[in-house]
């Protein structure tokens, strides 16, 4: 691999000019620019961006921690985050924590061994030594989707319980009643307030929730299939929340293997509006936000706080809107026989 000395004399110039020309710190002269760039395509010389870190003390990278890689939301988060880094100078180092927290904490630690310039995560639920280790950083950080209690940061994140609300509330307006809740892990910020709307709706709307019609799912489709097989056979709702779009589509395959209608005999309504949800059939209703844009703001406000570290930390809680699609209807008439 060619060094920068190496470029020095082939160029037949010095090493200081060679070093001015590839870090821009200093004006050359025309003809050795011209020199320097020419011995630099001839040897493919890389320079180090290790070395030009130390020297600039920035290395224009970021650390993205996210929980999992294989739901398509933080996919899409990343997109967003990605994008707009690029096109403002950043690179991003993308760290997915398999719902691990000791996996999550030992990113964090390499993620600070790299030197990046700040931090945007987005956590494993239940990891106090992940508020532990965030708190003991001075890089600067923005937390997106998921709350992290105890900890002084710039936070973005949709309006989880008011978004579960809006999708009981649709399936209450349509006139079901027993309708049931597949939650997330409740160890997680984002499960917790996503119960809590679905619970606010049914309670403004005077009807009990018995204990059988809340399952806990971990945001996956296999959990929310297994969740909606038990619903199904236990006593049959005739709407279900999916506290996610993965879940909703686990619910959908539940209801497909028993020739359960959906929206005929079953409504299913999700939550987040990932892309794949406008593909799947019956397209899925749901109630979210874009979450590229949701990504592209975390990465600004990130990029806005390592050009102004000093500046007062705030939260931006965006709201979420329904969207409409072919997995909800009025609850049937013949209903009632399989209660």
């Amino acid at each position: 691999m060619s060094t920068i000395k190496d470029v020095a004399a082939l160029a037949g110039i010095s090493y200081t000019t060679v070093s001015h020309v590839v870090n821009r710190s200093r004006p050359v002269s025309e003809e050795a620019r011209l020199k320097v760039e020419a011995a630099i395509e001839q040897l493919g010389y890389v320079p180090s961006a290790v070395a030009r870190s130390l020297k600039a003390q920035a290395t224009s990278t970021i650390g993205l921690l996210i929980p999992n890689g294989i739901n398509p939301y933080f996919a899409e988060l990343a997109r967003g985050i990605e994008d707009y880094c690029e096109r403002n100078g950043f690179c991003v180092i993308l760290c997915n924590s398999d719902d691990d927290p000791d996996k999550q904490r030992n990113y964090l630690r390499v993620l600070q061994e790299k030197r990046v310039d700040g931090l945007i995560v987005s956590s494993v639920g239940g990891d106090n030594g992940l508020v532990q280790g965030l708190a003991a950083v001075r890089t600067p950080m923005v937390i997106v989707d998921r709350d992290l209690e105890n900890l002084t940061a710039d936070l973005i994140r949709i309006d989880h319980e008011l978004g579960a609300y809006l999708a009981t509330e649709h399936l209450l307006a349509l006139g079901h009643r027993h309708i049931a809740c597949i939650c997330g892990p409740t160890a997680t910020s984002v499960a917790r307030m996503r119960l809590a709307g679905y619970r606010r709706a049914m309670a403004a709307a005077n009807i009990e929730v018995p204990a059988q019609w809340i399952k806990e799912s971990d945001f996956t489709s296999p959990s929310g299939h297994a969740a909606a097989v038990e619903l199904l056979d236990e006593g049959r709702p005739s709407a279900i929340f999916a506290a996610n779009d993965m879940v909703g589509f686990g619910v959908l395959r539940a209801a497909a293997e028993r020739n359960i209608r959906v929206p005929g005999e079953l409504s299913v309504i999700g939550f987040d509006d990932i892309q794949m949800s406008r593909y799947v059939y019956p397209a899925l209703t749901t109630v979210g936000q874009s979450i590229l844009q949701l990504g592209e703001r975390a990465a600004q406000v990130l990029l806005r706080r390592i050009a102004a570290p000093g500046t007062p930390v705030e939260q931006w809680v965006v709201a979420p809107s329904m969207v409409l699609r072919e997995s909800t209807a009025a609850p049937s008439r013949a209903f009632d026989q399989f209660r």
